[in-house]
C-alpha cells in the first residue's frame, strides 16, 4: 500500500496498522474500527491500548457511532418508525457502542504525521440510514488529534451520535492515586443494566471532580453532563499523578458529555490499570430519550474534534 504513513499489512485481529509520528509523538491507527491502538509521547505510554495480536479489549480506542453507549433492549423510535437493533450486549439485553467499531475502514490520505481513514455504513436492520465516516488522526508536539466528519448520504433524516473510547494512564502510577478532574455538574443515575434512570448533581458527593481530587477507591462507569466549557466552547478532562505527570483529554463543542470508566469489569490484567475518558455527543440511551441526538439531514455533515495531550 503506497501511503506516506508507515503502513503494515497484517492478519492481526485489528487488520492493517498505520503508524504516524511527529515531535516525539507516535500513534498506531488500525483498520478494524478505524481507531487508535497505541499512543506514546517521548517514549511514554499515554493510552492503554492493545497488542497487535489482540482485538480492542474493552473497546479500547474505538469510535462509537452512530450512537455511543447503550440503547435499552435495542429498541427506539425515529421518524414515525419503531426500530429494533441487534442486541450486542446480550447479558444486559442492550445494543451497545454503535455499528462501526468492528467494521473495516480504508485509508483515504496519509502523510508521516497523519492518516485519514473512512468507512461507509450501509443501511441495515435497526438502522436504515447510509452514512459516510472519515476520521483524520494526526500527531504533533501538541499530542494526538482526531477530526471526525460524518455525512448522511441517504435521502432521509438520520439520528446520530458519536463517542470515542480511549483509556489513559500515567505509567507506574496506580489509578487510585491519580487526581481526576471532570468539569461537570451532574451525573446520570443508572440501573443494573447501566441504563439511565435519572440524574443527580455531583456537588459534595463522591462523584464531584469539578475541582479535581484523588480517585481513591471510587468506582466509575458514569456519564457526566452539565459540563463547564472553556472559552472556545470545548471542555477538558484531566488526570494528574502525584509527581505532576498527567494526561488531558479535550474535545470541542460538538461533545457535551463525558463518560468516565475506571476499568473495574475488565480482565484481571487490565483491572483498574487505566481510566477510559470518553467524549460523547449525547448520553446513554439517547435514541430513546432523544436527548442531544443529532438529526442529520440528507447530504449534510456533522463534524467534531478531540484529542489527547501528555502533561
Amino acid at each position: 500500500m503506497d501511503t506516506a504513513a508507515s503502513a503494515q499489512l497484517s492478519h492481526a485481529p485489528s487488520g492493517t496498522q498505520w503508524t504516524i509520528r511527529s515531535g516525539g509523538q507516535e500513534a498506531v491507527i488500525v483498520e478494524v474500527g478505524g481507531g487508535i491502538r497505541a499512543f506514546t509521547a517521548d517514549g511514554r505510554d499515554v493510552v492503554s491500548g492493545f497488542a497487535e495480536h489482540e482485538g480492542a479489549v474493552g473497546s479500547a480506542g474505538q469510535i462509537l457511532a452512530p450512537w455511543p453507549n447503550r440503547i435499552r433492549d435495542g429498541q427506539y423510535a425515529f421518524g414515525g418508525e419503531h426500530l429494533q437493533l441487534p442486541l450486542t450486549e446480550p447479558q444486559r439485553h442492550n445494543a451497545i457502542h454503535g455499528l462501526v467499531n468492528w467494521a473495516r475502514w480504508h485509508v483515504v490520505d496519509a502523510a508521516p504525521d497523519r492518516v485519514t481513514v473512512a468507512h461507509d455504513l450501509v443501511p441495515q436492520p435497526g438502522y436504515f440510514w447510509p452514512l459516510h465516516f472519515e476520521t483524520t488522526w494526526s500527531v504533533s508536539e501538541d499530542g494526538l488529534r482526531a477530526e471526525h466528519v460524518v455525512t448522511n448520504t441517504g435521502d432521509a433524516v438520520a439520528p446520530f451520535g458519536l463517542a470515542t473510547h480511549p483509556y489513559v494512564l500515567v505509567p507506574g502510577v496506580a489509578v487510585d492515586d491519580l487526581t481526576l478532574r471532570v468539569p461537570a455538574r451532574s451525573r446520570l443515575l443508572v440501573d443494573a443494566r447501566l441504563l439511565p434512570i435519572g440524574a443527580a448533581r455531583v456537588a459534595g458527593s463522591e462523584y464531584d471532580f469539578v475541582e479535581g481530587r484523588r480517585l481513591g477507591a471510587t468506582v466509575l462507569d458514569t456519564a457526566f453532563g452539565d459540563v463547564d466549557t472553556d472559552a472556545d466552547g470545548g471542555s477538558r478532562v484531566e488526570i494528574t499523578a502525584p509527581d505532576g505527570r498527567g494526561v488531558t483529554v479535550w474535545a470541542d463543542a460538538a461533545f457535551t458529555w463525558w463518560q468516565v470508566y475506571s476499568s473495574d469489569t475488565l480482565p484481571a490484567d487490565r483491572l483498574r490499570k487505566a481510566l477510559a475518558i470518553e467524549p460523547m455527543t449525547c448520553p446513554p440511551d439517547a435514541f430513546r430519550s432523544g436527548r442531544d441526538v443529532v438529526s442529520l439531514e440528507p447530504g449534510s455533515s456533522w463534524r467534531g474534534t478531540w484529542g489527547i495531550r501528555a502533561i
